[in-house]
C-alpha cells in the first residue's frame, strides 16, 4: 500500500538549491519537519565556487561549514593582459556538500526516491507514496525555459591527479589565452593539491550541446601544453549553463506551476551573464529560515518575490550578454571580457555578486567598446 508521508516542508531536489535551503532550515529552525527528496547523490558530482563577495557577511554561516578549499586571490589572463586580484576565492565539492547536509538531517528526513509531480502543498513519488506538507518548494532544476531567450555557458571539468606538482599557486578563474571556439571559450583551473588541479574547459555558446569528446580533448591538450602528465581522472562533470538574454519571466515562472514555490535555476534565481546560482542560492535559503509563515501560499511569494525582483534589476547584465551573443563577431568576443578585467577590482567584485552600481554600469559601457555601436544597438533592440 501506498504510504502518506505529512511534514511541515517538502523539498523537491537535492541538489545545491535545495540543499542549502533545507540545511539552513535545519541550522536555524530544527524544530521544522521536513522532508528532502533526492532520488540520487546530494549535490550531485559537482565544483561550486564562489567570491568572497558573491555572500554577505551575515550570510556566511550557511557557506562556511560547506567550503572544501579557500585561496587568497585568483589569477585571469588575456592576449594581452594578465592580472592577479586579491580577492578571497572558494570551492565547495560536493561530496563535502552531501556530507554536511546529511549529518543535519533527522533520521528519515532524507527520502531517496524521485518526485514524479509536485504541487503546493504535496508531493508524488514514484513508489506511490505522497509527501504531503504545509508547503512545497521544487527545486528540481532549470525546468523548462523555452520562455526565456538564452544563449549557454558550456563546460566539461576534470580533477586531474599529476605524476609531478603542477606547480600552480592559486585559482585561474579565466585563461581565455587559448585558441578561441564558438563564442567564447576559457580554461579554468583550481589547485586542490601539490598534484591535483582541476581543469574545465568553458565556453559561450548558442545552443546547450555538448561535444563531451571535443572538450576533453582540449583539457588534454591544455595541460600537454604546460608539461603536466596525467595520471589520472579523479573526478569528471559536465554541464551547460543559462545565460539569459530576454525573454518572458512570467510565463516562465508559470510554465513550471503557477503557485508552487520554486528555488534555484527552476525559479530563475541565477546571474544572468555567468550562470551561476550559488550566490542566488545561499541569499533564498536564508530568507526562507528567516521567514515565520512558511504555509504554500507564503512560500510562494517569498521566492517568487525574490526571483522577480532579481529579474527585474537584471536587465543591465542581460543587455550585456545581448551585446556578446549578437554583436559582438565570434573571434573577438574575447576582447570584451579583456577589457573589463582592466576595472577596478571592486566593480568586478560587484558584477559577479549581481550588485553593479549605476557608476559601474556606466564604467563598464564608457570607453572604446569592443562591439561597433551600431550592432549593440541593433542586438539590444532586437531583445524587446
Amino acid at each position: 500500500m501506498p504510504a502518506i508521508i505529512q511534514c511541515d516542508m517538502a523539498i523537491v531536489g537535492g541538489g545545491l538549491a535545495g540543499g542549502l535551503i533545507a540545511l539552513a532550515l535545519r541550522t536555524r529552525r530544527p524544530d521544522i519537519d521536513l522532508r528532502l527528496i533526492e532520488p540520487g547523490a546530494i549535490g550531485g558530482h559537482h565544483v561550486w565556487s564562489f567570491f568572497s563577495s558573491d555572500v554577505a557577511d551575515a550570510d556566511r554561516w550557511l557557506a562556511a561549514p560547506l567550503v572544501s578549499y579557500r585561496w587568497p586571490a585568483y589569477d585571469v589572463a588575456f592576449p594581452g593582459h594578465r592580472r592577479t586580484l586579491g580577492e578571497s576565492y572558494y570551492s565547495i565539492e560536493s561530496e563535502r556538500f552531501a556530507g554536511v547536509i546529511g549529518d543535519a538531517l533527522a533520521p528519515g528526513q532524507l527520502i531517496a526516491a524521485k518526485a514524479i509531480g509536485a504541487g503546493a502543498s504535496a508531493v508524488v513519488l514514484a513508489n506511490g507514496d505522497r509527501v504531503e506538507a504545509h508547503g512545497v518548494i521544487d527545486a528540481r532544476g532549470g525546468g523548462d525555459m523555452a520562455m526565456l531567450d538564452l544563449g549557454w555557458q558550456k563546460f566539461v571539468g576534470r580533477e586531474l591527479v599529476l605524476a609531478e606538482p603542477h606547480g600552480v599557486e592559486r585559482p585561474m578563474v579565466m585563461d581565455a589565452t587559448v585558441a578561441q571556439a564558438d563564442g567564447y571559450r576559457f580554461v579554468y583551473c583550481l589547485p586542490f593539491g601539490e598534484r591535483r588541479l582541476f581543469v574545465e574547459d568553458t565556453y559561450y555558446s548558442d545552443t546547450p550541446d555538448i561535444d563531451h569528446g571535443a572538450l576533453t580533448g582540449r583539457i588534454d591538450t591544455y595541460a600537454a601544453d604546460r608539461g603536466w602528465r596525467i595520471e589520472s581522472v579523479a573526478r569528471e562533470e559536465a554541464g551547460a549553463l543559462p545565460v539569459a538574454i530576454g525573454g518572458d519571466f512570467d510565463a516562465f515562472w508559470r510554465g513550471g506551476g503557477a503557485r508552487i514555490a520554486k528555488a534555484g535555476l527552476r525559479a530563475g534565481l541565477f546571474h544572468p551573464t555567468t550562470g551561476y546560482s550559488l550566490p542566488d542560492a545561499i541569499r533564498l535559503a536564508v530568507a526562507i529560515a528567516d521567514a515565520r509563515d512558511l504555509s504554500a501560499a507564503a512560500l510562494h511569494d517569498l521566492t517568487h518575490g525574490m526571483a522577480k525582483r532579481a529579474w527585474d534589476s537584471r536587465g543591465f547584465y542581460r543587455m550585456l550578454d545581448a551585446m556578446l551573443f549578437r554583436a559582438a563577431a565570434p573571434e573577438e568576443r574575447y576582447r570584451i571580457l579583456e577589457r573589463f578585467y582592466r576595472l577596478d577590482p571592486a566593480l568586478i567584485a560587484r558584477f559577479y555578486a549581481g550588485r553593479s552600481t549605476m557608476t559601474d554600469k556606466a564604467r563598464i559601457l564608457i570607453g572604446k567598446p569592443p562591439v561597433p555601436v551600431g550592432r549593440a544597438l541593433a542586438a539590444v533592440r532586437g531583445t524587446r
